[in-house]
């Protein structure tokens, strides 16, 4: 273990397409999106902030008019006439300090709005959007890189709303007012000016290029690192009974050694930046001071708008403009790193929401419906437990089709990648009320089946047939409210055992829920929890056994009461006593439904209707119970014990 330790906070880890620079457009979009959040706000703060701006330049004004009325009463030694004029310039400019003060009070104020406002608004777009991405975006996005969007890069936004742009927005209009009053007084000096303000624009291109990109990279391990830390944390239990720690611990320093390596390098160009500008600032702040004098002491004539001639009353302010110019410079490079992190965020945010969101082209609806008096289904508002498809005829008539729960493959194919086939020329029913049960090893395509009825993945060739309709024509969220669904990985929610429960009808009142529960076999344990069905669960239910917790997802399933349920591997979490009581329960949850039937064992799947037996995508064995140990194939094998399901 100690080998894998060595040197890994020395090695550069390698760039990936997340550390490239944010494309062209991002930022113009990230201002877009700021406008459409705040349209009256933002503008009304960008305003102040110009106020502010141009505020900072007034002293440079100030001081070379009073310079001008000092010098010229020093001439003519009449200081009583100067005295008004000095004491309505320095009124001006405290009542222009004060504008400036409150122009200052209120942007930082509403900088504080629109950035926190700006991210709240941004990660419900982003939760909403990713709720109506499919499940294929999920099965191939690491869950922690997922989380990073909400976190690290929601983060980077908020340093560069609430900092950065603000900041960059202040020193560019400082920059631009101090340049006109260079310009207006002395074109001479403003150019030698220009050539410092090259050699710091020089200077700080090649340090931040190499910033940046140590800085992106951080970025980059960071969200790594998150997805790392949230699968040890899943399986911290299997760390330990491998006795894993310290494996563990060495891939955690090496991802940490990434962070460590980028942060210090990214931090250790950017901390020459500033220093190194500033230096550039003095020396510019020397060779415009040695210009001017000379310029005086040659008595050169003076090349400005103003038309003013060279005196001590342009040289010294300009030196005063010069030190503020070469500031400005200085905090837009100091802020360049930020800028650059933050678009690339914004980058990933975006790229996110750009995400195509799970397509939908049905048009069939389910709805609630009565007979009338000639035995015709209608559409009606009251539930009535009688439901319908709902599909509209090119003549404008509506078509009305019972629920039943009849489900047929025709000659089904599918991948999840066009390379790999998955399955193979699937073709099966289930007719209403019956039990259909999928049995075969690990990746054999039983769950892959399931999927497809939920329509969580579209089939590449063939057809489902959902009671005469191609479920291609019916709406997804319809779809899947006609099936329930009991999972082998149970997802439990925050919030009390109830709320779990009702989880899977929101309309149903708690005799509902309660009955569900017995229906399930959970009522016995739940009334022996702390506060019974008002028991609050935390972290997935962390408080209660993996049994406990499949028998509510049971019983949130028994909730919803839909006419076809999966189940896929819903006893497999059970030990064999707690089996019985379910099974039971499970057998009444069954009755007058179509259910598919996902089993590693075998005596759940006896009294099904019919037993598909899987191998590599394709079914290899079909009947019932009695049918198949008289056949002496596979599944004779499998119950026997010769064969063991893997």
């Amino acid at each position: 273990m100690a080998n894998n330790k060595k040197n890994t906070t020395n090695t550069a880890p390698a760039t990936t397409a997340r550390g490239q620079r944010a494309p062209k457009g991002v930022l113009r979009r990230l201002l877009r999106t700021l406008f459409e959040f705040y349209p009256v706000l933002l503008p009304v703060t960008m305003v102040c902030i110009l106020i502010n701006a141009i505020v900072s330049a007034a002293p440079s004004i100030f001081m070379q008019n009073v310079i001008a009325l000092v010098d010229s009463s020093y001439k003519s030694g009449d200081w009583s006439s100067v005295s008004g004029r000095i004491l309505t310039y320095v009124g001006v400019l405290v009542v222009m300090y004060v504008i400036s003060l409150i122009a200052g009070a209120f942007y930082t104020q509403m900088m504080a709005i629109i950035t926190q406002g700006s991210l709240k608004k941004l990660r419900q777009k982003m939760f909403s959007h990713m709720q109506d991405l499919p499940i294929r975006y999920f099965d191939t996005n690491g869950h922690g890189d997922i989380m990073s969007y909400y976190t690290n890069d929601v983060d980077t936004l908020r340093q560069l709303i609430s900092q950065s742009l603000p900041q960059m927005t202040i020193s560019g209009i400082t920059l631009f007012v101090v340049f006109c009053i260079m310009m207006y007084y002395s074109v001479i000096l403003a150019m030698v000016v220009v050539v410092g303000v090259v050699c710091m624009v020089f200077a700080a291109r090649a340090i931040t290029s190499h910033s940046s990109k140590y800085f992106l990279r951080q970025q980059v391990t960071m969200a790594k690192a998150e997805a790392f830390m949230e699968e040890m944390m899943t399986g911290q239990k299997v760390i330990k009974v491998f006795c894993h720690e310290d494996g563990a611990k060495a891939d955690f320093d090496k991802v940490n050694g990434e962070i460590f390596f980028n942060a210090r390098n990214g931090n250790r160009f950017a901390n020459i930046l500033m220093p190194l500008l500033g230096n550039i600032g003095n020396v510019m702040y020397v060779v415009v001071a040695l210009v001017g004098g000379a310029l005086l002491l040659a008595d050169v004539p003076n090349i400005s708008i103003s038309g003013m001639a060279f005196s001590i009353s342009i040289v010294v302010p300009f030196l005063n403009m010069t030190k503020q110019f070469a500031g400005s410079i200085g905090q837009v490079s100091n802020q360049i790193n930020m800028v650059i992190m933050g678009l690339a965020g914004a980058h990933r945010i975006f790229a996110l929401l750009d995400e195509q969101p799970e397509t939908d082209e049905g048009y069939v609806t389910l709805v609630n419906a009565k007979e009338d008096g000639n035995g015709n289904l209608v559409e009606c508002d009251e539930r009535t437990n009688v439901w319908a498809w709902k599909q509209p005829n090119q003549d404008g008539t509506v078509t009305y089709t019972r629920l039943q729960g009849d489900v047929r493959f025709h000659d089904v194919s599918f991948g999840y990648t066009p390379e790999k086939t998955v399955l193979h020329d699937i073709s099966l029913y289930a007719k209403p009320g019956q039990k259909v049960a999928f049995v075969g090893s690990t990746g054999a395509g039983k769950t892959t089946i399931t999927n497809l009825i939920n329509r969580f993945y579209d089939i590449n060739e063939g057809e489902i047939h959902y009671d005469g309709i191609d479920i291609n024509k019916i709406k997804k969220a319809d779809l899947r409210r006609s099936l329930g669904i009991v999972l082998q990985d149970t997802n439990l929610f925050t919030g009390t055992v109830m709320e779990n429960i009702r989880y899977g009808n929101l309309d149903a009142v708690d005799e509902e829920c309660i009955a569900a529960a017995q229906l399930a076999g959970a009522d016995d344990f739940i009334r022996r929890l702390p506060e019974g069905y008002n028991t609050m669960l935390q972290g997935n239910g962390a408080n209660l056994s993996q049994g406990q917790r499949q028998l509510l997802a049971i019983a949130r399933a028994a909730v919803a009461d839909p006419p076809v349920m999966i189940m896929d591997e819903a006893t497999s979490s059970i030990d064999t006593r707690t089996e019985a009581i379910v099974q039971a329960g499970m057998d009444a949850l069954m009755t007058n439904r179509t259910v598919f039937v996902i089993a590693h064992r075998l005596s759940t799947v006896q009294n099904a209707n019919a037993i598909m037996v899987l191998d590599h995508g394709r079914i290899i064995e079909r009947g019932t119970h009695d049918d198949l140990i008289k056949l002496k194939g596979t599944y004779y094998q499998l119950y026997t014990g010769a064969l063991e399901l893997d």
